[in-house]
């Protein structure tokens, strides 16, 4: 097998050009396809791209399928690529019902292909560190996370499926499925969720807001809160891990890229040590792509797994379903009672 597979990039718009610049300067061959053409072709002529002329087409000539479409397409996309023996990298969240991503899940499993799901958060060197300091059993036992991501509104026309959520699951589970899937990347598995949301319920308003609190099966809280409503072009993000000897900080508005305080060990009279850190040296993207590539090349696993995608979207759901009736929502799994 060829170091550098065909990938074929589904979907043209802004995550398709994202994905196909970072694959394009891996040096792997792509091809793109979109509903729109004339999107297609000018994604194209900008990146050196082939165009084709349908989705069987492409399926015809890659090794990889990299499903970019909008949310409510992503299962169509994944099981058609599935079933023509082609490994599958889908853009968060795997699908917008969770019907639909078992269904991917399946497809997958039945077809011997690979899947992964790109939680791109992940890849982020200060997330990344972040979670390795709590692994590694630097601040002890998590207890209390709080995570914020926090945007302007999508500036995209008011008819577009960004908005629907019905197709992309609306701002909890478009946006804030990063942090459900850090949270319990880094907490382990969620059991209940309690959501509140300035936006759900009234789909009048341009902006949204919303936080999430939840709890997870070792006894860690975590609170996730999600943004619509900065102006633009604010984009912030944070992340404060407390654990039972010590607390991991960063936060995207200030200098230092993550500060851990450590309780003082013996022989350590500062008590304080930060992780250093430095601007992001690759693009998150291709980082992330990169190892999935690896991963289907050589079989070293990658660190989002297929069930991690299907976790978050439960996680997500539970979020949704929580803020839409008031209600803590259990996150059910096959084969667990509803208390």
């Amino acid at each position: 097998m060829s170091d550098h597979l065909r990938v074929g990039v589904v979907g043209a718009g802004f995550m398709g050009e994202t994905h196909l610049v970072a694959w394009a300067a891996e040096g792997n061959p792509v091809v793109v396809f979109d509903l729109d053409p004339t999107r297609a072709a000018a994604l194209a002529a900008r990146s050196g791209a082939v165009v084709a002329g349908s989705l069987d087409e492409l399926l015809g000539s890659v090794d990889i399928v990299d499903v970019c479409t909008a949310t409510h397409r992503h299962a169509e996309v994944a099981i058609a690529a599935a079933r023509a023996g082609r490994h599958v990298i889908c853009e968060k969240p795997l699908a917008r019902t969770l019907a639909d991503a078992e269904a991917i899940v399946g497809a997958c499993a039945v077809a011997g292909v690979r899947l992964f799901v790109a939680h791109v958060v992940r890849f982020f060197p200060e997330y990344a560190a972040a979670r390795q300091q709590v692994v590694d059993g630097a601040i002890g036992e998590p207890a209390v996370l709080r995570l914020k991501r926090a945007s302007f509104r999508p500036r995209h026309a008011p008819d577009h499926w960004f908005f629907d959520p019905a197709r992309s699951g609306g701002m909890i589970v478009d946006l804030m499925i990063h942090d459900f899937d850090y949270a319990r990347w880094v907490a382990g598995d969620v059991v209940a969720v309690h959501c509140r949301s300035v936006g759900v319920g009234r789909p009048g308003l341009v902006i949204d807001h919303a936080i999430a609190i939840l709890t997870h099966a070792s006894g860690a809280i975590s609170q996730v809160t999600g943004s619509w409503a900065y102006p633009p072009p604010t984009f912030r993000t944070s992340l404060e891990i407390a654990g039972s000897h010590g607390l991991i900080e960063f936060d995207s508005a200030t200098a230092p890229p993550i500060v851990s305080y450590m309780r003082p060990q013996i022989g350590d009279e500062a008590g304080l040590v930060g992780l250093p850190g430095s601007p992001l040296a690759e693009d998150p993207y291709r980082l992330e792509l990169r190892e999935f590539h690896r991963s289907i090349l050589d079989g070293t696993p990658a660190r989002v797994a297929a069930d991690d995608g299907l976790e978050a979207l439960r996680i997500a759901l539970a979020a949704d379903e929580s803020a839409r009736t008031g209600r803590v929502v259990r996150v059910d799994r096959p084969g667990e009672a509803r208390a």
